[in-house]
């Protein structure tokens, strides 16, 4: 059932609970419909003190903190440790881009539409946009475009700390995608900053460090788990069904090895349905789909992942096809 087009309910009838099987759990109600990346907690609580870092009352009482940069409220500890990290994964190309530092991804795609939109322009002009979408996991390449976005929540989990970076090729868009961040908060909060700076630090270390546990592996290891566990629940239930063989394996350079896609699946109104179980997610309209599809996080913790499985088990068509 994650992403557009992938997953499918087997009847198109009502689906019922059968008494047997009734066993909802429907006094919490269980959110997947927005990507709260709580399921990391367990590596996170593993590593201790590593993380740690402490504030005196006399630091960061400035709005600078490097002068000599073009974003000059970027951290150099972040901005050594955004570097350090896209050149242990091998993801991008980053020693020939500038580096903006932003309070998520989303101050830092408003600062990239004011930066690249034309000046000149007597009348508002129309933007086209793609159709919003998640990438199947694999790194098949490094990846070298003029503005590329990133955020610590996607990467590391800690989404509260608000901080999403961009690399811009060009100058002037970087100058402008600073000068936006000026107007609307003046900066990025040093705290936040440091705080990124010493996660991305740690987990760089857990990648180079043979003593210390991968956290991409970790992370891989826990989301297949779920999927295998999901994959489980879907075939011994005749309601829902998923689709294979649409996406093919891919080589992700980082790790080594084939990635496969996991995916999930569709029905008349998904998101009706699951919501009639206490279960909510974001329906495939918000994709650029219909809503025979839904999407639904991954990243929440065990606990709630497992309340969902019970849920979905408890979801059952009926014999009588259309």
């Amino acid at each position: 059932m994650c992403g557009t087009d992938d997953c499918l309910i087997k009847y198109s009838s009502v689906p019922c609970a059968t008494p047997e099987n009734d066993t909802k759990d429907t006094s919490t109600t269980i959110n997947l419909d927005h990507g709260d990346p709580t399921m990391y907690e367990s590596y996170w609580r593993k590593m201790g003190n590593k993380c740690d870092i402490t504030f005196n009352g006399d630091e960061s009482l400035s709005y600078f903190a490097n002068g000599k940069s073009l974003c000059w409220f970027l951290e150099s500890k972040l901005e050594e440790q955004i570097k350090r990290l896209h050149n242990v994964v091998g993801n991008v190309i980053v020693d020939d881009h500038y580096i903006i530092v932003g309070t998520g991804s989303s101050q830092l795609m408003q600062a990239a539409l004011y930066a690249l939109s034309p000046t000149d322009q007597l009348e508002p002009i129309s933007v086209v946009s793609a159709t919003t979408f998640y990438s199947h996991t694999a790194i098949p390449s490094i990846a070298n475009h003029n503005v590329m976005l990133f955020t610590i929540s996607k990467c590391t989990s800690h989404a509260s700390s608000k901080i999403g970076w961009a690399l811009v090729k060009d100058k002037e868009v970087a100058r402008k995608m600073t000068n936006f961040m000026e107007i609307s908060t003046i900066g990025v909060s040093k705290e936040a900053q440091l705080r990124a700076a010493k996660i991305l630090e740690v987990v760089s270390d857990s990648c180079l460090d043979p003593k210390m546990e991968n956290f991409f592996e970790y992370s891989q290891s826990l989301m297949t788990d779920k999927w295998q566990r999901l994959r489980q629940v879907v075939l011994a239930n005749n309601f829902f069904v998923l689709q294979k063989g649409k996406y093919p394996l891919q080589y992700c350079l980082f790790i080594k090895d084939f990635c496969e896609s996991h995916l999930g699946g569709d029905k008349e109104d998904c998101e009706k349905l699951l919501k009639e179980h206490t279960i909510h997610t974001r329906s495939g309209r918000r994709f650029g789909s219909d809503s025979r599809n839904v999407r639904i996080s991954m990243l929440s913790r065990d606990e709630d992942f497992n309340i969902f499985l019970k849920r979905l088990m408890a979801i059952q068509g009926s014999t009588n096809r259309n």
